[in-house]
């Protein structure tokens, strides 16, 4: 018999306007839902601040309209969800071009997550982008010396 994963437990959701001023609240909120001596949180605060930032200023939403925000986690992993009403161009994607001045947020979520990546659900219905962190930080690599003092 296949062992079955736990369903992750949902930590906070809330509905952010689709302003520039929700990425901070955004930050905020994740911040209340893990505690402030959660072992990962400034990571996945990070991943929150990039994704909210890229649905506000990629995707098809206005000011009148909400960005969904969405924390849960089991014991190993904490998934952060992003809804917004999509696009009608290329969803999102990291940018290759060495010398832009911004497009960097996906690369750096995809180096502090686990894994990421979209639910597209539907024309007109918006899309999730989403990203699952370590719960806990990765063990120290055993190869790795000790710093010598001097």
């Amino acid at each position: 018999m296949k062992a079955t994963t736990p369903e992750p437990r949902i930590l906070g959701s809330v509905d952010l306007p689709s302003v520039r001023e929700s990425v901070s609240r955004a930050r905020s909120e994740v911040r209340e839902w893990l505690g402030v001596d959660h072992p990962m949180v400034d990571d996945i605060v990070l991943a929150t601040s990039e994704l909210v930032t890229n649905s506000i200023k990629h995707s098809d939403s206005s000011a009148g309209d909400f960005i969904g925000l969405t924390l849960s986690a089991t014991m190993e992993i904490v998934y952060v969800e992003v809804n917004d009403p999509g696009s009608i161009f290329l969803g999102p994607h990291v940018r290759k071009e060495p010398d832009a001045e911004d497009g960097r947020g996906l690369l750096i979520v995809g180096e502090i997550s686990l894994e990421w990546g979209t639910r597209e659900h539907g024309r007109g219905l918006g899309r999730t982008v989403w990203c699952a962190i370590r719960a806990t930080p990765p063990p120290d690599d055993p190869s790795t010396p000790e710093p010598v003092s001097e």
